[in-house]
């Protein structure tokens, strides 16, 4: 069957046009700018960093409570501990601060001192880390 000169480009030549260069690298041959694999890995870092739900945001802001970037890398270091052990609700003690985590979504949802968790009872918590 022969084609006719319609003006329109084969599928070869649209493939030629359009696709060259997204396949398969050659052997030797480096791929220019950041790999999936590179941006999975920084989205995956930017999401495990601990957040603080409205609640505990304005607990803190109550209490006047500051953390310092330490507390804060200490807080991240036992929501991953209690994530490593399976660890749903967690109480998570630093220094003299008490926040309880929601481990799977890395939130803390509420925060106290010393002085505001005076009885030392902690409900709803399925383990607890002291850092």
């Amino acid at each position: 069957m022969k084609v006719q000169d319609s003006g329109f480009l084969s599928l070869r030549q649209v493939q030629d046009q359009y696709l060259s260069g997204t396949g398969q690298l050659k052997k030797g041959q480096e791929r220019n700018g950041v790999s999936f694999q590179d941006i999975l890995n920084n989205k995956q870092e930017e999401t495990q960093t601990v957040r603080f739900s409205k609640h505990a945001a304005s607990r803190l802001a109550d209490r006047q409570i500051e953390l310092s970037r330490g507390q804060l890398d200490r807080l991240q270091e036992g929501t991953e501990k209690a994530q490593q052990k399976g660890i749903k609700e967690s109480l998570v003690l630093v220094d003299q601060l008490a926040f309880i985590v929601n481990v799977p979504s890395s939130t803390v949802v509420t925060a106290m001192d010393r002085q505001d968790a005076t009885e030392n009872i902690f409900t709803n918590i399925d383990g607890a880390v002291i850092i």
